[in-house]
């Protein structure tokens, strides 16, 4: 049936915007669910199946980035719209399963534009096949010899191990599966205190053409 609205399901942590948006969608004409995290977002996937997924990437419990990969790895024919205020589309889709970004604060009318644009509902994303997706982790910490380090669920044989991460900047990093022997590619979530800090240092290291004259000065 053409007039038939795309299924949503809204994840967010905060239930003002979970609100908001379905009411939003709600007045046209969409049937919308929302949870408020990774895992009440699967509970609501395994009941039903959305068209669209709207998830916010910062999230307690299960974050967005986590989901993510769950959901392009289990569900793949999922439509994806990753959504965060802490971080741009260019840090995101370079390595998150989603097929569009929103930028929190760009305004309703840039979410709706993405949702009604023809190519997007058209087209398939290049990080829709579920074997590209990277597994989302959180750090777990330092190990006894002070290294940091993550544990690794293997997609494959669901066994888990522990993974030194060293100071690889890679945003995402692959390894094999210690049991079977899987090739796994992993990348570690980036709380946004970091991604903030990542930026800051990049303005400083890279020179500004008033900056290499202040140093060139100095040099003579």
């Amino acid at each position: 049936m053409p007039n038939v609205k795309p299924t949503l399901l809204i994840v967010d942590d905060e239930a003002s915007i979970r609100i908001s948006l379905s009411h939003v969608f709600t007045e046209f004409g969409h049937s919308v669910r929302s949870a408020a995290d990774g895992f009440a977002a699967l509970i609501e996937i395994r009941r039903e199946i959305p068209d669209i997924l709207i998830s916010d990437l910062n999230m307690p419990g299960m974050s967005g980035f986590e989901l993510l990969s769950v959901v392009r790895r289990r569900f793949p024919t999922i439509r994806v719209i990753a959504a965060s205020g802490a971080f741009s589309s260019d840090e995101v889709l370079s390595c998150v399963a989603a097929d569009a970004f929103y930028r929190k604060g760009g305004g309703l009318g840039e979410l709706l534009r993405i949702m009604g644009t023809p190519p997007w509902l058209e087209q398939r994303s290049p990080h829709r096949t579920s074997s590209s997706a990277p597994i989302w982790i959180q750090k777990n910490g330092h190990n006894a010899s002070g290294e940091a380090f993550v544990m690794i669920a293997c997609p494959e044989c669901l066994r888990t191990f522990s993974q030194s991460i060293g100071g690889s900047a890679d945003a995402v990093h692959e390894t094999d599966c210690v049991h079977c022997h899987s090739l796994i590619h992993y990348a570690i979530v980036k709380q946004p205190d970091e991604m903030l800090s990542m930026t800051f240092h990049r303005s400083i290291d890279t020179p500004t053409p008033l900056r290499s004259a202040e140093l060139s000065s100095k040099g003579q």
